[in-house]
């Protein structure tokens, strides 16, 4: 019996995310924003990047931002045709502006963002038919998960931002 390929994208999608989530996990521990993303093309894994704001002194360093870069080094091309892009969070107006402007086809979030998000919450950059390219976009995966993240990583630094109490 052959499964439907319709049916194998949810896991194949949680698969994917959780590589995201493990990226978000990894800007946790360096003091970053807990966000991740994964690029994948012929379903494979070709870049992988977390929010590296604070470490890089950047304000562009956010982890799409870095693993769109990637994916494009990888591939020896600015256009991302054939790539599907997993972030644990949806992505800002920057990010979602570079998603368009390397034609990724396809977007997948966990996490919504109601105070910036750019593909759903506030803007709908990735649909927006007066753009030059629009995003399939598939939201929620992994959703409890990757918003639990950044709640507890919120929770500790506001915690930590008492009076009396660092960082570190």
């Amino acid at each position: 019996m052959t499964l439907d390929p319709l049916e194998l994208q949810p896991r194949i999608d949680q698969q994917f995310m959780r590589g995201a989530l493990r990226e978000a996990e990894l800007a946790a521990t360096e003091g970053e924003v807990p966000v991740g993303a994964v690029v994948v093309h012929d379903g494979s894994i070709i870049a992988a990047a977390h929010n590296q704001r604070e470490t890089l002194h950047d304000p562009t360093a956010h982890a799409e931002m870095i693993a769109l870069t990637q994916a494009a080094a990888a591939l020896g091309s600015w256009r991302l045709s054939g790539c599907t892009l997993y972030v644990t969070l949806e992505p800002c107006p920057m990010c979602a502006g570079a998603i368009v402007n390397a034609r990724v086809p396809r977007v997948v979030y966990g996490a919504t963002d109601p105070k910036a998000g750019a593909v759903e919450s506030l803007y709908t950059l990735l649909a927006d038919p007066r753009l030059n390219h629009a995003s399939a976009v598939t939201r929620g995966v992994l959703e409890q998960e990757c918003g639990d993240l950044l709640r507890h990583f919120f929770r500790a630094r506001r915690k930590s931002d008492r009076p009396g109490e660092g960082l570190g």
